[in-house]
């Protein structure tokens, strides 16, 4: 029975399993805190205190010391909120599906960060587990939950699989609004996979390797890759907004069109479910951005600072705080660009999808092969293509085909399609209107 622990339980097994254990409830806390985060940068912009009431006391006069504590509490709160609030199910809905769907959006933003090696390679001590009397071979093993050689094609696999249960819930919620939310939801997910996808295999062109470790190592010696495919880098980002269904692409939630899209008809901890489900894929999906182009562990580009010989415990620590400032950053930059950029239209997004984002992934892939089969991947010759590119795609982008959709269509009678010999006036009749001065002009006053 030893032998066959000690043949199982191997440090990687077990370093992996901590981890798991470990990221996943900080991402549950990092979700809970993101809501207060948002809150805080979108007051910070519209010039508004956000919260800053809600501590930890509790009312109780003995916690009063933990009263304010500039509104840290308020995602405490909010989840207790979610927890006692009825949850409400309408009438003729797909029971089974209906409450399935939160399910089905949380699981896949919940397993996408297990390939993420934070804190890269911790050479471990042979150690003893106490209770088992089993003893555990060190040696180098990788801080992440699964250190698979196909790390990257499991997060797209993993990443695709969320919008099922946003098009389940808009189907199974018998609701015009939500059901046009989900098709909306597919139709987004559909366009912005490919250049997702390209963006991810622009990295894999370059570094030769689908393992996250090789791709980290290959920055730690060459260089941010954000630096030499800036191209991929935001075409990567848009696509992350998009799967993530974050501003300006969150027309599936679209208030002003669809109520609330696809969850108007969820409640309590069912509603809590779809925005968990949010945060945590922008969570993880900067997280790997943070890993494909921001060097990860490594705090300054093009200066290696752990590379691979910092392989001690407290080196390891010291990766995963700096991968975690970085993710965190990357959160806020995202908050920042939903306050800052309006919603574009729906026919707006499938255009820049299929007449932009694409096509301009389609000449990268192509420029990056060349110059890959050409051996040159260094820092300026990927940025002078990179350029390139760009400049290619701004001389081309007037000739590319322009949408007829959603131009004005003339309304017979109105001010602005006057019927034949009627004579249309829009300017104001109102004497009020007409006056300069509406207060002098309408009061007496004193020297009149």
């Amino acid at each position: 029975m030893i032998e066959f622990l000690e043949s199982f339980l191997t440090a990687q097994l077990i370093v992996s399993a901590v981890t798991i254990a470990v990221v996943v409830h900080v991402i549950l806390g990092g979700v809970a805190y993101s809501v207060y985060l948002e809150r805080k940068i979108s007051a910070y912009i519209q010039d508004r205190l956000g919260p800053n009431r809600v501590g930890f006391d509790f009312g109780l006069p003995a916690l009063s010391f933990l009263k304010g504590m500039w509104g840290l509490g308020q995602s405490l709160a909010d989840g207790i909120k979610f927890l006692l609030k009825e949850d409400f199910t309408p009438a003729r809905v797909d029971k089974v599906l209906f409450s399935l769907a939160p399910i089905v959006v949380v699981i896949p933003a919940l397993m996408g960060f297990i390939i993420i090696p934070w804190g890269g390679v911790w050479d471990i001590p042979t150690f003893t587990i106490p209770l088992l009397n089993v003893t555990v071979e060190g040696g180098p093993v990788t801080v992440a939950g699964a250190d698979t050689s196909v790390g990257i094609l499991y997060a797209v696999a993993i990443a695709a699989l969320g919008v099922y249960g946003i098009t389940l819930g808009g189907y199974a919620s018998n609701n015009k609004y939500s059901f046009l939310g989900g098709l909306r939801a597919t139709a987004q997910m559909i366009s912005y996979e490919i250049p997702l996808g390209l963006a991810l295999l622009a990295v894999i062109l370059v570094v030769g390797s689908l393992r996250p470790i090789e791709i980290l190592n290959y920055q730690n010696a060459n260089g941010w890759l954000l630096f030499s495919q800036p191209v991929a880098g935001v075409i990567l980002f848009i696509a992350m907004l998009a799967e993530a269904n974050r501003a300006p692409f969150d027309n599936a939630e679209a208030e002003q069109e669809l109520v609330g899209g696809y969850h108007t008809e969820y409640s309590s901890m069912r509603f809590a479910l779809y925005f968990l489900a949010e945060y945590s894929h922008l969570i993880t999906s900067s997280a790997i951005f943070t890993m494909m182009f921001l060097g990860g562990f490594e705090p300054i580009p093009f200066v290696t600072i752990w590379g691979t010989e910092a392989t001690g415990f407290l080196a390891v620590l010291a990766k995963v705080g700096i991968f975690a400032g970085k993710t965190a950053t990357l959160v806020a930059f995202a908050m920042v660009i939903r306050w800052t950029i309006p919603r574009m239209r729906y026919d707006q997004i499938m255009t820049v999808a299929w007449n932009a984002v694409i096509p301009l992934a389609m000449l990268m892939i192509v420029t990056l092969s060349v110059m890959v089969y050409l051996g040159q991947r260094g820092l300026v010759p990927m940025l002078a293509a990179n350029v390139g590119m760009v400049i290619v795609a701004l001389l081309v982008s007037p000739f590319m085909p322009k949408t007829t959709a959603n131009k004005r269509i003339p309304l017979y009678g109105s001010r602005f399609s006057p019927m034949a010999g009627e004579a249309v006036n829009t300017s104001p009749t109102d004497p009020m209107a007409l006056e300069d001065r509406p207060v002098q002009g309408s009061l007496p006053t004193a020297g009149r």
